[in-house]
């Protein structure tokens, strides 16, 4: 099965070093930052789309611009690629949610995949209203999911639950396509959501001996369930023509990070309920020596920024390396990012695709249709 590339819209803000925040983090708090505008996210958007990526993932929460608004303006902005928007299931009512999907498939001609996010950030959730600890919060997603699947199914749906409540829900105009449900969570009450409820689970990018460990538990759980779940992985890419190019560029992104700011970022990283920030952390432990966590798996990106805190860094080689080492586990889905988004996303597409292409494990979406306007060779010395 050939593997899905997706890229990432940074709505927080860009720049050439490492922005920071998400998780309790600031925005802003490492790196100058290019304004999340329309303007230049379009720019970002129609570059992902046009060197081959399937879809671009966008953030929630305080931090950010809001998914939703922003991904429906990109829409008119783009010719094909699809919006993975995440979302918080303990902000809207699942009702609404299913009909804003529907309605978002409806204009968009099917551009829209939804990443639901419970939410690990006490103090972010109460923020919005919302004061459930963390095992109720994944209880009200298993049942919210519930009740989504069920409308999108065209059913009449009366839900008395732990925490929603719903009386002759429908929908009179279904979603065409359903949009595939992406989720992510570290935690034993977040596998259990995985197993029963979504179409692709998603880890961040731990070490692959980890990943597999995971991908191991899901399955178990979904066969319970009688399901089968598809994996997805979230990184970010620093590649160049030579691996000398990219560890360069790594270390150049590291040298120009305050230590001040690494301790301010880890103490808020800290106090984070989920247990995939917990595991990102462990990987550095806060500090800047031995970063290389695995070949080619550099942790970073996690010292100033909260959620996926590794990257792939290395030639386009060793990065097509390293994802069809995570394809070969079962991952089939890669959600891939790099700073600053706009230029990374040429070096991704045009220096590590081809390679996963020319191996059989990547094609352009729609067939090998490719946008006008995007070379079908390019001169990147990819054979190093």
């Amino acid at each position: 099965m050939s593997l899905t590339a997706h890229w990432f819209l940074p709505t927080y803000g860009d720049g050439r070093q490492l922005v920071g925040g998400g998780h309790g983090v600031g925005v802003g708090s490492a790196g100058g930052v290019r304004p999340a505008s329309i303007g230049y996210l379009t720019q970002v958007a129609r570059a992902a789309e046009q060197v081959g990526f399937a879809g671009a993932l966008t953030p929630t929460g305080a931090w950010c611009e809001d998914a939703w608004l922003t991904t429906a303006m990109l829409v008119g902005e783009t010719e094909r690629l699809k919006f993975l928007v995440a979302f918080r299931p303990g902000f809207v009512s699942p009702t609404l949610a299913a009909q804003m999907a529907a309605t978002y498939q409806r204009h968009s001609g099917g551009r829209l995949l939804l990443n639901v996010v419970t939410g690990g950030e006490p103090a972010e959730q109460r923020a919005y209203g919302d004061f459930l600890d963390k095992d109720a919060r994944y209880r009200r997603t298993a049942e919210f999911l519930q009740v989504v699947r069920a409308l999108w199914r065209g059913e009449r749906v009366e839900l008395t639950g732990e925490h929603l409540r719903v009386e002759g829900a429908h929908l009179d105009r279904l979603p065409d396509p359903v949009p595939p449900l992406y989720f992510g969570g570290s935690s034993p009450a977040a596998l259990r959501v995985a197993a029963e409820h979504v179409d692709v689970y998603l880890t961040w990018g731990e070490p692959p001996a980890q990943v597999a460990e995971k991908i191991t538990a899901v399955r178990a759980l979904a066969a319970e369930h009688g399901r089968t779940v598809r994996f997805g992985i979230r990184l970010h890419v620093i590649t160049r023509d030579t691996s000398e190019q990219a560890w360069a560029h790594a270390e150049s992104l590291l040298a120009a990070i305050d230590p001040a700011t690494i301790e301010r970022v880890q103490a808020g990283l800290a106090r984070s309920e989920s247990e995939g920030q917990r595991r990102m952390r462990a990987l550095h432990g806060g500090s800047t020596a031995d970063l290389e966590v695995s070949p080619n798996l550099w942790a970073g990106v996690g010292l100033v920024r909260g959620g996926a805190g590794t990257a792939l860094v290395g030639s386009h080689t060793e990065v097509a390396d390293r994802i069809a080492e995570y394809h070969a586990l079962g991952i089939d889905e890669f959600v891939l990012s790099g700073h600053p988004h706009l230029e990374e996303a040429w070096w991704v597409g045009e220096g590590v695709l081809p390679i996963l292409q020319r191996r059989g494990l990547w094609e352009p979406p729609g067939g090998g249709e490719l946008v006008p306007g995007r070379a079908r060779t390019v001169p990147f010395a990819a054979a190093r």
